[in-house]
């Protein structure tokens, strides 16, 4: 079967992943010239953090995230750490962190003893916190590049820098399906879809050493800081309604360096390397989608849960596909819309 797939960022190169494992032609049309900048999968923490997710997020998130957390292990090439997820909280939002536990799940309540364990460098910073062993992380743009590697090596076929205008979009594919996974680029055919803006900063510290990603519960804005390779730090993230793309905000990136020196004041010493923004796409409900238009299926809406869903939603694109809608799992077909109207996707049941 050939499948071709718009979209070089996470969900297209997951589906891309998916269908080549199975065996079909596949080829990844994308204006970028690869996973890059321009797509917010870019600029993305690299957290896969199911269990802490679920204090936010449908409980389906989770799940989704717990089966794609075997997909991303396979592409490691050293980048995939299982070290955990780490969750504190300053002393006087200490009920935040009993909070943050009775929403969550997979975890175990450590002492102040235990956190100086688990990190040397907060060692008397916080009296309590949640620590999360089955948690994960990696650094998304060296995983999407070892993702386009493995492709490469399933004989997937790459048109980079192909721009394609609306005509070209409403032209019958000569592929059997046509996998449209470009994000905020979709609105004209998906008005429901819209953008959360997130704003995020890397930073470079010789100061400080963190094993694994720092949840800290911060009154105003939800701060983690994820290590990465060199005494580098990536500091996320915002969630703002809005779909500029390109600025960010004075008072989001205070907030974000603020809430990172409350972490440690080594931070105040750390020089910063970037400040990433980009608008994720979302429907509604904050759930991903699978919207079948005949022979074009619309992969989308992943809002802030990108490299946590989609390689579950890529498999279950598959199956739609393979086996139809009668077939997939009932607790899967929240996500799945037959048949493509201007309202964008019509939920076949509720989560």
């Amino acid at each position: 079967m050939r499948i071709e797939i718009i979209g070089s960022g996470v969900v297209g190169l997951s589906c891309a992943a998916v269908f080549a494992e199975l065996g079909h032609d596949v080829t990844i049309i994308s204006q970028s010239k690869g996973p890059d900048d321009s797509c917010c999968s870019w600029w993305a923490g690299g957290m896969l953090a199911p269990w802490c997710e679920m204090e936010s997020a449908e409980p389906l998130i989770g799940e989704l995230g717990v089966e794609s957390m075997e997909f991303w292990s396979r592409f490691s090439s050293g980048h995939y750490i299982q070290r955990g997820t780490l969750v504190v909280a300053p002393a006087r939002d200490l009920p935040d962190l009993k909070r943050f536990g009775r929403r969550t799940e997979n975890w175990k309540k450590v002492s102040a003893e235990e956190i100086s364990e688990l990190e040397p460098a907060l060692a008397g910073r916080f009296q309590s916190g949640l620590f999360y062993p089955s948690e994960a992380h990696f650094d998304p743009r060296k995983i999407l590049q070892a993702l386009e590697d493995f492709l490469r090596n399933k004989a997937v076929h790459f048109q980079y820098n192909r721009s394609l205008e609306d005509a070209d979009l409403q032209t019958p594919t000569e592929a059997d399906f046509r996998i449209d996974c470009r994000g905020l680029a979709a609105q004209k055919e998906l008005p429901d879809l819209r953008g959360v803006k997130g704003e995020m900063v890397l930073i470079q510290s010789d100061e400080i050493q963190l094993n694994r990603p720092i949840r800290l519960l911060h009154p105003r804005i939800p701060l983690y800081v994820v290590p990465r390779d060199n005494g580098v730090f990536m500091i996320g993230a915002t969630m703002i309604e809005n779909e500029e793309r390109s600025r960010a905000s004075v008072r989001s990136i205070l907030e974000l360096l603020s809430a990172a020196y409350a972490l440690h004041p080594g931070f105040g010493e750390a020089e910063i390397l970037e400040i990433g923004v980009d608008a994720r796409p979302a429907f509604p409900d904050n759930l991903p989608a699978i919207i079948q238009a005949g022979s074009t299926i619309y992969v989308n809406g992943m809002y802030r849960h990108g490299y946590l869903a989609a390689p579950a939603v890529a498999a279950l694109t598959a199956d739609l596909i393979m086996q139809g809608y009668p077939s997939v799992r009932e607790d899967r077909k929240s996500l799945i819309s037959i048949g493509h109207n201007s309202r964008g996707p019509q939920r076949c049941a509720s989560v």
